[in-house]
């Protein structure tokens, strides 16, 4: 493999919520010829904003995609980040591939060091020319979220979901309800499996088809074809029964009932 060229210090942001991988990446730049300065690891899009705001850009970003607050790419839509960006990831293969073509370089967890190597070549080879303007970049990000993130009209037909060390796609017809347990937001599929997912039941609510979901409570999204029966409940609240069965018992207040039934009758 070439020799990395040294030239000015590379001043570098990491974006990972992964303590273990964050410091991986941070040994593997350090066995790097080309002379870096990491600036700041940050752990979520919310951190990650208000750094960005408040700082002048760096060099270059190493980031992750899926965050325990959203992804990534809710910061680069925000006009935050004129720098090049190498991906870290675990994402789903179908977003690695639209983003292989359109940017710098994606980099597949774990990381290895000859492919952190080649990225910088790539990264080198950029800042020989004048880097490609903001409405160019804009477009990249644009193609890459229009295959992970719904547009306007249209939805989610899947999720990736991690299981054991790897990524399994569940589709959203086979999703009964997400969740809210303790600190984490997880969907339960009509057969009765649960899995974590990292989106807020907020996002969740925007994601997926408002005729086929409901969002009941603050912690219960239900689609339609789980719902098998509604109680009158106490102060004309509903009492929900679904399938799979819940934990918890799940109720509609007073103030949803009437939106609830209208939405339940289709």
């Amino acid at each position: 493999m070439k020799t990395l060229q040294n030239f000015t210090k590379t001043k570098l942001v990491i974006i990972e919520d992964e303590p273990l991988a964050a410091d991986r990446l941070q040994k593997q730049l350090e066995k790097l010829a080309i002379e870096t300065e990491v600036l700041v690891v940050l752990e979520s899009v919310s951190q990650a904003t208000k750094w960005f705001k408040q700082n002048p850009a760096p060099d270059l970003v190493l980031s992750d995609i899926q965050l325990g607050d959203g992804i990534s790419f809710q910061i680069f839509e925000k006009q935050l980040v004129t720098c090049p960006i190498i991906f870290t990831t675990s994402y789903d293969e179908f977003a690695i591939r639209a983003f292989k073509v359109q940017s710098i370089d994606y980099l597949l967890k774990p990381v290895k060091q000859e492919e952190l190597e080649r990225a910088f070549h790539k990264f080198q080879a950029q800042q020989k020319v004048a880097l490609a303007p903001w409405e160019e970049f804009q477009q990249k990000i644009g193609l890459i979220m229009n295959q992970i993130e719904p547009t306007k009209g249209q939805y989610r037909e899947r999720f990736v979901v991690k299981q054991a060390d790897q990524l399994i796609p569940v589709s959203t017809n086979e999703i009964a309800y997400f969740f809210t347990r303790n600190d984490w937001v997880c969907l339960s599929t009509h057969a009765g499996k649960q899995h974590i997912i990292d989106f807020k039941l907020e996002e969740l609510g925007e994601m997926v088809d408002p005729k086929l979901f409901f969002r009941l409570n603050r912690q219960f999204l239900a689609a339609a074809s789980s719902i098998q029966k509604a109680h009158n409940h106490l102060n004309g609240k509903l009492k929900l029964e679904l399938h799979p069965a819940p934990e918890d018992e799940v109720f509609v207040s007073r103030e949803k009932a009437q939106g609830f039934k209208s939405w339940w009758e289709g």
